[in-house]
């Protein structure tokens, strides 16, 4: 069953959360969550009710969340907002390392944040995310009875 799922990340991690994006799309997946730079700053110019709405209007429909923990991740309201979100909405909830991912210009970054405990947390690398992703978010959808 294909899953519809939003990505959780810090807009610093785009380039990061892009590649984690593009091999779910590539396995003919439903991604949602992201949106482009000129996008988000609009959204923040008219004000917080109006980023919360897009969140809550992209959560519409997905059962499970992945947060993409990178090198700003614990700097982000809106992705403690997005988590808090999931959980209330009772999604399946995830969190995947992608600081190991390089960026644009060939750099790694640490890793800065986490999800709630009792939730798994892999690695891009290390877990095979490009290969497992897909069992992640099932067992986690199917965990919060989704």
């Amino acid at each position: 069953m294909a899953r519809r799922t939003f990505f959780s990340f810090e807009y610093g991690d785009v380039s990061r959360a892009m590649v984690v994006r593009n091999s779910w799309v590539t396995q003919e997946r439903i991604a949602r969550g992201f949106i482009d730079a000129a996008e988000l700053e609009k959204l923040k110019r008219v004000g917080d009710d109006a980023v919360k709405r897009w969140i809550n209007s992209q959560m519409d429909n997905t059962t499970v969340t992945v947060v993409l923990v990178g090198g700003s991740t614990c700097q982000s309201r809106w992705v403690k907002y997005e988590i808090d979100r999931s959980k209330a909405l009772g999604h399946g909830l995830i969190g995947i390392n992608i600081s190991e991912i390089k960026d644009l210009f060939g750099k790694t970054s640490s890793l800065c944040g986490k999800i709630p405990a009792g939730y798994s947390f892999y690695n891009w690398f290390g877990d095979s995310g490009y290969r497992n992703m897909g069992t992640w978010i099932e067992q986690a959808a199917i965990a919060a009875g989704k």
